[in-house]
Order: C-alpha cells, then sequence, then structure tokens
C-alpha cells in the first residue's frame, strides 16, 4: 500500500467527493489521496482533515488536464462531469486506470465505441449505473441464486430531503427524450415517465415508479442474458412525482428544455434537505438449476442517502482498478461494476458501511418486467 501513487479524485472537495475521499481514508489508511478541482483552495481544510492527502489544481477543460497535477496518479476516480473526455483522454495516454461514475446511458455508450479501436495499458471503468454502479453489482450478486436470469426490475425511491450534490439531477434534463431498453428480447424505444407500476420498499413506504433512463439497462442484459431489464424511479413524495410526470408528459418539460431554461429546471428538481435514507428493490425472476421458474428480490437501503451510497459505489470500484484488498489487478481493457469478481467482498463492504443489502427468494413471480 505505501508503495502506491496518490489516488486522484475529480471533484474530491464537493459533496460526494468528500466522502468518497473519507470512506477511502478509513479503508487505506496509508494510501496517498489527490483532491482535484479548479479551486484547489476550497478543498485543503478537508486535506489537512484527511492525512496523507493535498488539494491539486484540476482544469477538465484543459487540453491536458493532468498537466497540472505533479505527481502521477495510481487512479483517478471522476466525480465531476468530464463533458469533453479530455480527463478521461489524458488517463488513457498516460495509462492511468480511470472509473467515472458521471455518464448517463448514451454517453456511456459513445465513449465505449470511441475507445474500441484503442491499445489500452490500464482498465476503464464505466460506474454511472445507479448510485455509483451499486444497484448492478447487488443485481449481480442476487442473480447468483438463478441459474437463468429472464427478468430484472428494479425500483428506486428518491428522497425529496435527501442530500444531493448539483450533478445529482442532470439526468432529469434528459426526461424528454425516448430512451432505448431491452424488452423481452428485442431493443425498443421507450418514453420517459412511463409504465408505472407501485411498489413497496424496505422502509415499509409504497411508491408509484416510472421509467427512467439509466445505464444498468444498456449493461445488465449483457452481462445477465436477461432478455428484459427495467429502472423506474419514484419521489417519496407523490405529488412531486404526479408535478414532474404531468411536466413531462404535457410537453411543458421539452417547452422549457435547453441552456435557457437550465435554471429553473435545476431550482425544481434541485432542493437538497438535511438527508434521507435511499432504498431501492431489485425484482428478478428466471429458472433453477432444475428449470423450475423462480424468483429473487434484493432490497437495499442507505441510512446516510443516496450521496453517501454513490461514494460507497466508488470506493468499491476504484478498490478494484487498483487491486486492493482481496481484488486482483483487473486486465487493461473496459469494465463494468456488475463484472466484479468479488461480489461477495462487495456485499460486505456495502453493510459494513451501514448499507443494508437484504435478499429474497422463491417462486417465480406473476408480474412481468416490461
Amino acid at each position: 500500500m505505501s508503495s502506491l501513487a496518490p489516488a486522484l479524485i475529480a471533484g474530491g472537495y464537493g459533496l460526494v467527493g468528500s466522502q468518497i475521499a473519507r470512506l477511502l481514508r478509513r479503508r487505506h489508511p496509508q494510501l496517498p489521496l489527490q483532491l482535484g478541482g479548479r479551486h484547489p483552495e476550497r478543498g485543503e481544510a478537508l486535506a489537512r482533515e484527511l492525512d496523507r492527502a493535498e488539494a491539486v489544481p484540476l482544469d477538465l477543460m484543459a487540453d491536458r488536464p493532468l498537466s497540472s497535477v505533479t505527481t502521477r496518479p495510481s487512479a483517478i476516480v471522476a466525480v465531476a462531469n468530464d463533458p469533453e473526455d479530455r480527463l478521461l483522454w489524458d488517463a488513457i495516454r498516460l495509462g492511468i486506470p480511470y472509473v467515472d461514475i458521471t455518464r448517463w446511458t448514451q454517453r456511456v455508450r459513445e465513449t465505449v465505441w470511441q475507445i474500441a479501436p484503442e491499445r489500452l495499458s490500464a482498465p476503464i471503468l464505466f460506474s454511472s449505473a445507479w448510485m455509483g454502479g451499486v444497484i448492478p453489482v447487488v443485481a449481480a450478486y442476487a442473480m447468483r441464486e438463478l441459474a437463468v436470469t429472464e427478468e430484472i426490475d428494479i425500483s428506486i425511491l428518491y428522497a425529496t430531503r435527501d442530500q444531493a450534490g448539483p450533478n445529482s439531477v442532470d439526468y432529469m434534463d434528459r426526461l424528454q427524450i425516448p430512451f432505448e431498453v431491452q424488452l423481452a428480447g428485442q431493443r425498443q424505444l421507450v418514453e420517459p415517465l412511463t409504465d408505472g407500476r407501485q411498489v413497496l420498499f424496505p422502509g415499509g413506504r409504497r411508491a408509484h415508479v416510472y421509467r427512467l433512463d439509466t445505464p444498468e439497462q444498456a449493461t445488465l442484459p449483457r452481462f445477465s442474458g436477461a432478455k428484459t431489464v427495467t429502472t423506474r424511479l419514484g419521489f417519496d413524495d407523490a405529488a412531486s412525482t404526479s408535478l414532474l410526470r404531468l411536466l413531462v408528459r404535457s410537453g411543458i418539460w421539452k417547452a422549457i428544455s435547453g441552456p435557457r431554461f437550465a435554471g429553473l429546471r435545476r431550482s425544481m428538481l434541485y432542493n437538497p434537505g438535511p438527508g434521507a435514507p435511499h432504498e431501492v428493490v431489485i425484482a428478478l425472476s428466471g429458472r433453477d438449476a432444475a428449470g423450475s421458474p423462480r424468483s429473487v428480490s434484493a432490497s437495499l437501503s442507505d441510512p446516510l442517502g443516496q450521496s453517501h451510497l454513490t461514494a460507497v459505489g466508488a470506493l468499491l470500484q476504484l478498490e478494484r482498478v487498483l487491486g486492493l484488498g482481496s481484488y486482483p489487478v483487473p486486465e487493461p481493457r473496459v469494465l463494468f461494476p456488475e463484472s466484479t469478481p468479488r461480489l461477495d467482498d462487495c456485499i460486505e463492504t456495502l453493510r459494513e458501511m451501514g448499507v443494508v443489502v437484504r435478499l429474497e427468494s422463491g417462486a417465480r413471480s406473476t408480474s412481468g418486467g416490461r
């Protein structure tokens, strides 16, 4: 551990980045840290708190963002958006392991396509599936109960009083755009905030959830072989869910799309509170080794909220690309969180961090995932 160069957190003193830094310090006391951002003076207090840490200048719009970082990092986790991929390509050029938790589905697809011709010398891990890639990790853990996975249905309860960084609502700007999912083995375009259903969440609340574009809907079908993968989201405040659906389905949201109304949209969606639990239910159906229909349900709840769960997800994937703990050093290729070779260790880490993960199996549910 002591021989490692620093791990660089791009956006290291923001809401999520600072939590990642504290989790890394807790788990790996000897690992040096770099807290990167355009205003490093804002990260100096956190660097002093953590020890073995420094705030470093990092401008993601510079031609070579890493040129301002004097000590070459052992790995990078991108918490701040890298809109023109300059940090990503700088990491590829220098052969530095890279974890990204910021990209929506289409950007993941486009970037993987762009990277494909490259001969990588370090792993590139796209972990922007829900909450830093935690959801596909738990889904992969649950699907081990099935010999064949046919459907995966993910339901998310978003607490309106949860803490959130400003980047956490960027995906909401795409609510007027149809997106691609896999249904019954076929790729199909669906509309956001449609196909609702009511779900019982771990905390006892029932809420309506609706379709949302998230990266695990693109990656889990290939990993699991499932013919249908669906992610839906609802707010713990029913009125907020209804209002957002009305704005989107009526066309008002589309009418206020674009840079001119960005502030208005953000003011409607970004009103973070003091914190609230973040809850998810993952329902899987398929067949057991004997060919009989089976269902598996996994639930998780983070009492510390979505930003903490995102930080834990980033921690898991950064440990993976660095080969820390029980992880083998991965090959230099494009990776996704669900392909981790240490699922049991991931679940153990989640629980150590206070995330409640439960797994139940039984006869196949009669409800579909479409």
